[in-house]
This record gives C-alpha cells, structure tokens and sequence, in this order.
C-alpha cells in the first residue's frame, strides 16, 4: 500500500531506532524528524519498520 505521508508525533524519546532502520527518511537530533523530499514509497518496508519498532509509538504513517 503506497505512502502518503509520515510524521512523528509528539513524545519522541530520540532513542534513535528509527534511524537506525531507515536513515534515509529519519534524522535524530533533539527529536525525531522526517527528512524532506523522500520518496516515502522506495523505503516502505523500512519505515513501517521502523514504526513499529518505536517505543514511543509516535511515528504516523499514512
């Protein structure tokens, strides 16, 4: 299922999981962020990976 958009939530813990999965959408500084001008659907599985994996649960992908 394609990809519409990701966003991360409110209560990031900057535990850096998300990163680590899939660097090529997520930059950890302070918070988690969603890096700009990704094509979210080239790395799908990672990023519902990396949602999952998150232990704030606060990675939304649509």
């Amino acid at each position: 299922m394609a990809i519409k958009s990701v966003r991360i939530e409110e209560g990031c813990i900057a535990c850096g999981s998300c990163e680590s999965i899939c660097p090529e959408v997520f930059k950890v500084e302070e918070v988690s962020t969603v890096l700009p001008g990704v094509d979210f659907n080239k790395y799908e599985s990672q990023i519902r990976e990396a949602a999952d994996a998150c232990p704030a649960g606060v990675i939304v992908v649509e």
